[in-house]
């Protein structure tokens, strides 16, 4: 099912790869993140090719509910008491710095860019919670408003007010900058080396420069990735009259729903969970619509799922500390848009051997905290001993059944399958390997 978003808005097509090529650098990866990378880079003057395996922005991003906002729920006091005061001042910098090259981008590209208070609000239970964030942003130097007045219809404790943030219609913006660029869908990347690329096809791509922005990295041990990250997935539906909020909220601990107006309808999002791990889903977000919005109508429902860090900072720059020239982006958690443009603006300085000061901050290389690693390792363990079938290509996890959605998730790492085998989501690359119909579900 086409999201709201995917509805309203037809992106370019492009052709497959047919033939080897050479390039300054080569972006696989066509979502917002791939998209955002080559346009900064090809306006610095620097040869660029993207290559998408399916259709431009058919994963993740056409699935957003699109807020830019510098406050990925209640992120600074975490941040503060593992990093200190300058890295995590460094991050808010950095999400700033992006909404800023959004707004840059919205004056020339039509895109329904809002500028709107974005609400990170706490619930009776969570009260410790907010005043913790209110207190690591003031020791950090980002003095935001305490707001009690909250126009919601359900009880909150207050929220953190972070003014003049933003929503947006991403894929209008991809579309337009999409005309830009050298692109090739349809074609998947099967191997990487010191010199570039191989398709599937056959085709070569030579690159000084190769950036991995695919969501979850496809290469499966490199990086260590699958140790230091999992997917977790997400709901969303799209309510006619239900009361529109006057700015963009969401619940910092993380547990209640999100919400923003579009095009007159609410986006009420939420209900999210480890993905291959059973969570309320749609029932869920249907439940709270019946409750708080009794006279709306749902008119469209769509889902996603976000890559997250253990340390809820995304991993930007080498894919190894011993490749200089293999970049990559991921781990965004549940906020993306800023998370992409940081991104963009650091691959490209990378390229350009520009210095940031913000590229300590996401260094893929940096410690992993033991504790969560810890956590996260049961979980995962606990799953590759379940000896039931099917198992993911990726790593081999047993998948479980997602009953709401029909399909095979993956509880590890986040692949998906449809009810048939076929692949719906990275970071696996091929389709389940057995046809015995036992295995799927009617």
């Amino acid at each position: 099912m086409k999201s709201s978003f995917a509805a309203t808005c037809e992106m370019p097509h492009f052709e497959p790869l047919g033939t080897d090529t050479k390039t300054d650098v080569l972006v696989i990866g066509g979502g917002i993140t791939g998209i955002l990378t080559a346009t900064l880079l090809k306006r610095a003057g620097v040869d660029t090719v993207l290559v998408e395996a399916e259709q431009l922005c058919s994963g993740q991003t056409g699935n957003t509910t699109a807020k830019i906002t510098a406050e990925p729920g209640f992120a600074y006091a975490p941040l503060l008491a593992r990093y200190g005061i300058e890295r995590a001042r460094g991050f808010y910098e950095a999400q700033m710095a992006a909404l800023q090259e959004y707004r840059i981008l919205a004056r020339e590209i039509p895109c329904d860019f809002e500028e709107k208070d974005f609400y990170a609000y706490a619930t009776t239970g969570n009260e410790r919670a907010l005043g913790d964030e209110l207190a690591a942003l003031e020791r950090i130097g980002v003095r935001m408003r305490f707001a009690n007045d909250l126009r919601l219809p359900f009880d909150t404790v207050g929220a953190v007010c972070f003014p003049q943030q933003a929503q947006f219609h991403p894929l209008r913006l991809l579309a337009a900058l999409a005309r830009e660029l050298c692109i090739y869908e349809k074609t998947p990347v099967c191997a990487l080396d010191s010199t570039g690329a191989q398709t599937v096809t056959g085709c070569r791509i030579r690159a000084a420069y190769v950036v991995v922005a695919t969501h979850f990295p496809f290469l499966r041990f490199r990086g260590g990735f699958p140790f230091k990250m999992y997917q977790s997935r997400s709901y969303v539906v799209a309510l006619k009259n239900a009361t529109l909020p006057d700015g963009m909220y969401a619940d910092g601990a993380g547990k209640g729903p999100s919400l923003r107006e579009l095009e007159g309808y609410l986006l009420l999002g939420g209900a999210g969970h480890r993905t291959g791990v059973r969570g309320g889903g749609y029932d869920a977000l249907l439940s709270l619509a019946g409750t708080y919005y009794p006279n709306s109508r749902v008119v469209d429902r769509f889902a996603a799922q976000d890559c997250m860090t253990l340390d809820g900072i995304p991993y930007i720059g080498q894919y190894t500390k011993h490749t200089p020239r293999l970049l990559v982006a991921t781990g965004f958690g549940k906020w993306g848009m800023a998370s992409a443009m940081v991104a963009a603006m650091l691959l490209r300085d990378r390229v350009l051997a520009q210095s940031n000061p913000y590229a300590t901050i996401f260094d893929p290389a940096r410690p992993w905290p033991l504790g969560t690693f810890a956590a996260h390792a049961g979980a995962v363990l606990l799953h590759y001993l379940r000896p039931t079938t099917p198992r993911c290509p990726h790593l081999g996890c047993a998948l479980r059944w997602n009953e709401q959605e029909r399909s095979w998730d993956c509880p590890c790492h986040g692949s998906r399958f449809a009810q048939t085998g076929e692949l719906l989501d990275a970071p696996a690359t091929k389709d389940l390997a057995s046809k015995k119909a036992k295995l799927y579900r009617k």
